[in-house]
């Protein structure tokens, strides 16, 4: 089994497409389908569903991506730690985040990683924490920064970074909004907009809703920060959100809550992978700025 074949293999996987994962290797298509296919014959197994349109990983082939991605970082972060000793930082830096990060300013700290690194491309992907700590697990991503899970994530190391608040979101015209603190129990018969299921902030709110014995109604389901404050800023509902959703520039109002719920944010690694040169890079440099916007 070679390196090349692996990294046909993972891009394949990830393009669903043999001619457009040639086109992202740079290589014939006829030369990728034969390495491929020498693939399969060594593993004694089909790795791909084949048809017209697009591929489908098999059972078999969904047990080697996720070793492939590891064996791909591995080597990368070999070369990397040579390149380090030889004060020649390269390679490419994967990052996770949220959409809404209060707890660093990652914009100014992945400025400053390329002003010192420029020999490292950094790619980066947004979207919600289960999907991130995922592909922090498989080794698509070398790090994120995550909504924390409260049970943990298997696989993965979260290094908690911040606890925040989180505060009551309502209309400019809504009667809660003159108040100074609410009581979660004020909220019963609301009507609330939130994230969709499975966004760890809406599980944080559902743990504190029914522990404050509130049954909610959930009318509006969103994936984004600004649509949930659109919408309540026209009172369609209210909802309860970290704290940071206040500097956004909004109509609605924020109340703070008693005995508030917190929103944790960490950084998520794999556990048991050895990290990339660009990986410490970017963690000393997120160290010494701090935490804080």
């Amino acid at each position: 089994m070679e390196l090349r074949q692996l990294e046909y293999f993972v891009a394949v996987a990830e393009e669903r497409h043999f001619t457009r994962a040639a086109v992202r290797m740079h290589v014939a298509q006829s030369g990728l389908s034969a390495s491929i296919r020498s693939l399969e014959r060594e593993l004694g197994a089909s790795l791909f569903v084949r048809n017209t349109r697009s591929v489908e990983l098999t059972d078999e082939g969904h047990a080697l991506l996720t070793q492939a991605r590891h064996a791909l970082a591995n080597v990368a972060a070999a070369k990397d730690a040579v390149a380090a000793v030889q004060g020649l930082l390269r390679g490419t830096l994967a990052v996770g985040t949220l959409q809404c990060l209060g707890a660093v300013d990652l914009p100014a700290v992945l400025a400053r990683f390329h002003a010192a690194h420029p020999g490292v491309e950094i790619r980066l992907r947004q979207g919600g924490s289960p999907d991130l700590i995922e592909r922090v697990r498989t080794g698509d991503l070398d790090l994120a920064f995550v909504s924390a899970p409260a049970g943990g994530a298997p696989g993965v190391t979260l290094t908690p970074i911040a606890a925040e608040p989180m505060v009551l979101a309502c209309g400019p015209a809504h009667p809660l909004r003159e108040r100074g603190t609410v009581d979660l129990r004020d909220l019963q018969n609301e009507t609330f907009i939130d994230f969709s299921p499975g966004w760890i902030t809406r599980d944080v709110v559902e743990q504190a809703m029914a522990a404050a014995g509130v049954e909610r109604r959930v009318a509006f389901e969103v994936n984004d920060v600004h649509s949930l404050l659109d919408l309540v800023s026209h009172g369609l509902g209210i909802a309860v959100v970290p704290q940071v959703f206040a500097a956004k520039k909004t109509a609605a109002r924020f109340v703070s809550v008693t005995d508030p719920p917190h929103w944790h944010i960490a950084v998520a690694t794999a556990t048991g992978r050895h990290p990339s040169a660009a990986a410490k890079a970017l963690h000393a440099i997120f160290a010494e700025r701090g935490t804080t916007t």
